[in-house]
């Protein structure tokens, strides 16, 4: 089933792809400064003299102030509009990152990367809501891809720049020297975004209060597309994420014997991978959406498949061929979890976009949150075992593949009757 053009469907074009580039250049920097820490993790245990439980304390806090707020950044997405959310955004992560840079202590370090995680939260949102207000419907999938590769830029770009500013002039100069990135994005947003193409206005929302919210979530929730999305999400993203964010690089040196070097030249396979593989998956999805599905269960089964072949492997380590095939699939990770905005966006109406994106969102972050702080305990419970604490991955994969399947057909069926329903409407829609 492809998607076809609506009417009052937006223009898209050149322009749309200027504005929609801004946010997405929001999200870029958040990106940076939502994974520096997976470059920094052994210099900031180092640094704050801090054990493995404790060092993934700054991701988990991170991931928990970002999941939390997801719901209601889509609620504030949908009420004031993408421009002043990308605005306060974008402050409260340079504050984040500024902080982080001159944190004298552990708890002020937590303190910086809690206000990051909160600007962080209310960026993807935006940026997806950006893209349905500026482009036709059709273009989603792809459009919804590229904002994640744009992501993944970012990745690259604190993986391979930001890493070597670590090392080369230091923590605090490495650190503050990015936040400037923050300030310029920022400036862009207020002199040059605008929410949404002239006539194509939202509707103003017909309640405000505590009701409001409530029917806003509520309405959400029932669709079986955005509880699916939310489950797409929170299995096929977390591997990924847990790797790039902070345990990969500990466990290619500790576990693996690799140089800094060549760790760091396989979280930049993970990353561009991901750049590679979103661009497929927004492609196909886009043409044939029946193979949203397929795409997300393929790639847990086979990421599950190669985590357990390189934690089971019977020599001292890995061999180096299959830890490139470890992350070359890890790599499609990012992209399978867009999918997830793939089953709510038709779900819901455009008034509801940014509540089901949040609630979507929260899936791949939660899993993420739980498991960097299991893998954390784990390791300091078997003494750095990393074969014992990845094995959590496993457990969180196989409850997503639970609910995916049991939301898979509900969901599907709820598409096609609103398909019929809206073909039916246009069909009576007087010329």
């Amino acid at each position: 089933m492809s998607t076809a053009a609506t009417p009052g469907d937006p223009p898209g074009g050149r322009r749309a792809l200027a504005f929609w580039g801004i946010g997405v250049s929001v999200y870029f920097v958040a990106v940076i400064f939502r994974t520096s820490l997976g470059v920094a993790g052994l210099d900031a245990a180092d640094r704050f003299h801090v054990s493995a439980s404790a060092l993934s304390a700054f991701s988990l806090l991170q991931l928990l102030v970002y999941a939390g707020m997801q719901i209601p950044v889509g609620l504030l997405v949908d009420r004031l509009g993408t421009k002043k959310v990308l605005a306060l955004g974008t402050v409260l992560f340079t504050a984040g990152q500024l902080g982080f840079a001159f944190s004298p202590s552990y708890g002020t370090a937590l303190a910086s990367r809690a206000l990051l995680g909160c600007g962080d939260a209310l960026t993807f949102i935006s940026v997806l809501r950006l893209g349905t207000r500026w482009f036709p419907a059709r273009r989603g999938p792809l459009v919804a891809q590229l904002a994640g590769l744009a992501g993944m830029v970012g990745n690259l770009v604190s993986t391979l720049v930001l890493a070597r500013l670590l090392h080369g002039v230091g923590w605090t100069a490495a650190f503050a020297g990015s936040a400037a990135a923050g300030a310029v994005v920022f400036v862009l947003v207020l002199l040059f975004l605008k929410d949404h193409p002239e006539g194509h206005e939202p509707e103003p929302p017909a309640h405000r209060g505590g009701a409001y919210v409530r029917r806003q979530i509520a309405a959400s929730w029932r669709e079986p597309g955005t509880r699916l999305g939310l489950w797409v999400h929170f299995t096929t993203q977390f591997p990924a994420m847990v790797f790039l964010l902070l345990w990969g690089l500990p466990f290619l040196v500790e576990a693996q014997g690799l140089s800094r070097a060549t760790a760091g030249e396989l979280l930049t396979l993970v990353v561009l991978s991901n750049m590679a593989v979103g661009l497929v998956y927004g492609q196909v999805v886009a043409r044939h959406h029946g193979a949203r599905l397929p795409l997300a269960l393929g790639t847990v089964g086979t990421t599950a498949l190669l985590w357990a072949a390189t934690l089971l492997y019977p020599g001292a380590h890995a061999p180096m061929w299959l830890l490139i095939t470890l992350c070359t699939v890890l790599g499609a990770c990012g992209p399978a979890s867009m999918i997830g905005f793939d089953f709510a966006r038709p779900a819901n109406p455009p008034e509801r976009q940014g509540t089901a994106s949040g609630i979507t969102n929260m899936g791949g972050f939660v899993a993420s949150m739980t498991t960097l702080f299991a893998v954390g305990v784990l390791l300091d419970a078997t003494g750095d075992d990393f074969t014992v604490a990845f094995s959590a991955v496993f457990v969180l994969q196989a409850l997503g593949v639970t609910q995916i399947l049991r939301l898979g057909r509900r969901a599907a069926r709820r598409e096609r009757e609103r398909l019929v329903a809206s073909r039916v409407e246009t069909v009576h829609v007087p010329a």
